[in-house]
């Protein structure tokens, strides 16, 4: 049966990627596939393991807010949250193998084997540093390859750093020549996400973490032909440049009288159950919660009076009113919905990912004078993505001529799986 190594490279958009000398990588010629929408990194990998687009795989950013728990839900892992067959299934079904490693909401994924960050957090504070793996010998394999443990401090928050990344080539470098290899491995390298995001894509430092994904790419590639595999790595999103500022939905939405806080101790914290409306902030995208319908339009016109602002639509379903909105270029969301920085809530100066209700970037930097803590000052962040479907890199010894939507290229994928063209 073919065997495959597809490699998800966060953040490897195209024309980054010409600018930093990655045309061709590891003797592949570089081709492009415009992102998912909304481009962030939930969506790309749904889409990618089901060949389709939201409306089909239910997954429309990497948060959300669920209606009956009234909380705000990012980063949640089950694999059941991405509707839909995979592209794999026919695949698994003629007796190949499947292998998911470091890829968002693929805890319970319908593959061979599967490992993922999950930290156990001490009531006292701090972590216990630890992966999901079943089976567990396939941590223990990607462990091998590195001869440490997976450091989650270089995954996310201040100290992440391409180190992560290096410690997943050289893990499922090694994994691929070791007995029982699975035949079709799905790996995610975050290298670019951190310093794109910190100091913009077109840094000094952001032309350094490019090197780095250069040289892990090569090292996967290597490994792949000499195990018997085809390759593929796809960027899921372009960054750009923030060029324009921050916007902040929840301020805007507190002062209308529209969300609503309940003090703490001097601290504002969000209280949906007497809100009337509250934007789940994503990067570039945000969806407005109307838990009153009746305050739509108090609402919209309320965002749309951010010149940051560049769209307006309703989204609504069967599960709620809400309202999504998009950010011009060169702008992005924050969620904060306090201007008095002493009313910020205990969890705004900590690395939160899970309990936060909007992605943060700001946990990519040290607070001011304060190691202990993460920054609260929007205003460092460099690089966003998000709104619009930019052109993507993708290298590939098995799929060509790829063109039109993100999703074809899963759909290219499963055909050379199922034994179709190159």
């Amino acid at each position: 049966m073919r065997k495959l190594l597809a490699v998800q490279a966060a953040a490897l958009g195209a024309d980054f990627a010409r600018r930093n000398g990655m045309e061709r990588v590891a003797g592949m010629e570089m081709q492009s596939v415009p992102s998912a929408f909304p481009a962030v990194t939930c969506v790309a990998s749904a889409g990618f393991r089901t060949a389709a687009g939201p409306e089909s795989h239910g997954v429309r950013a990497n948060g959300w807010l669920d209606r009956t728990l009234l909380e705000p839900c990012f980063w949640k892992q089950p694999a059941g949250i991405v509707r839909g067959p995979r592209i794999w299934d026919g695949y698994r079904a003629r007796g190949g193998t499947v292998a998911v490693g470091f890829v968002q909401q693929s805890l319970g994924e319908r593959a061979d084997a599967v490992v993922s960050p999950a930290p156990i957090h001490k009531h006292g504070g701090g972590m216990v540093m630890d992966c999901y793996s079943s089976p567990r010998r396939f941590y223990e394999t990607l462990r091998a390859g590195n001869g440490k443990d997976f450091t989650l401090l270089d995954y996310w928050g201040p100290l992440a750093s391409p180190r992560s990344s290096e410690w997943i080539a050289r893990g499922f470098a090694h994994y691929l020549a070791s007995p029982g290899a699975a035949g079709f491995v799905w790996a995610y390298l975050p290298c670019l996400d951190y310093d794109l995001q910190r100091f913009g894509p077109d840094s000094p430092q952001a032309a350094r973490s490019a090197a780095a994904l250069k040289g892990q790419m090569e090292l996967l590639a290597d490994a792949a032909r000499s195990a018997g595999y085809e390759t593929l790595f796809f960027g899921d999103y372009a960054v750009e440049a923030v060029s324009a500022g921050v916007s902040f939905p929840n301020r805007l939405l507190r002062r209308a009288g529209l969300f609503s806080v309940r003090m703490v101790r001097g601290m504002a914290y969000h209280d949906f159950h007497t809100s009337a409306a509250f934007a789940v902030c994503d990067h570039q995208i945000a969806e407005v919660e109307l838990f009153d319908p009746s305050a739509a339009a108090k609402a919209r016109a309320c965002v749309e009076s951010d010149p940051l602002v560049a769209s307006v639509e309703d989204v609504s379903d069967a599960s709620g009113a809400r309202l999504r909105i998009v950010a011009r270029q060169g702008a992005w969301f924050a969620y904060p919905w306090w201007d008095d920085p002493r009313e910020a809530p205990e969890f705004a100066g900590h690395v939160d990912i899970h309990a936060k209700p909007g992605f943060d970037p700001c946990e990519l930097f040290f607070a001011r004078f304060n190691p202990f803590r993460v920054s609260q000052d929007a205003s460092m962040v460099r690089g966003t993505h998000g709104r619009a479907a930019l052109p993507c890199a993708f290298y590939s010894s098995a799929v060509h001529g790829v063109s039109g939507q993100f999703e074809e290229l899963a759909r290219a994928v499963r055909a050379f799986m199922d034994g179709g063209g190159r």
